[in-house]
């Protein structure tokens, strides 16, 4: 599996500490799409190209990562076929992948510690979508997309 990673200039260190877990627990190729420099950097820049290479297949998924991961999530969620969720807790994270199909998963370093960024990684990387009932409220998303509406 293929997973990007984008940060802003706030987050280098969890973008590192993160890109070296994930490889070493899971074995993932973790794509870099950040920046490594704590000079200011606009995050929507590394949203953007994370969720561009998830919606192309390039990557498999994406994870980013800014002060709250507000602001990053939002700029991923602006690219078509893009299911983003802004998480900062194990539970959603896993639910977001069970019942959403998220593909890119924001969170923030200032609002979670590192390890609880590990575990809603790790929730988040193992969970798999459950289709069934859930397929009809994706299918009401796409069309919101695609169409402006769920009529």
């Amino acid at each position: 599996m293929k997973i990007g990673i984008g940060n802003d200039h706030v987050a280098v260190e969890y973008k590192q500490a993160l890109k070296a877990y994930i490889e070493d627990k899971y074995g993932y190729e973790v794509v870099n799409y950040g920046t490594d420099s704590t000079e200011r950097f606009h995050y929507p820049e590394s949203g953007k190209a994370v969720a561009e290479a998830v919606a192309s297949n390039k990557i498999d998924k994406g994870i980013l990562i800014c002060g709250t991961g507000v602001g990053i999530g939002i700029s991923a969620n602006k690219i078509k076929g893009i299911r983003c969720v802004i998480c900062s807790d194990p539970y959603s994270a896993k639910l977001s992948r069970q019942h959403n199909d998220t593909n890119v998963l924001a969170f923030g370093s200032r609002v979670v510690g590192l390890e609880v960024a590990k575990m809603i990684v790790d929730e988040w990387l193992t969970a798999e979508y459950e289709g069934g009932r859930h397929q009809v409220r994706l299918d009401m998303i796409s069309d919101i997309e695609n169409q402006g509406n769920i009529d």
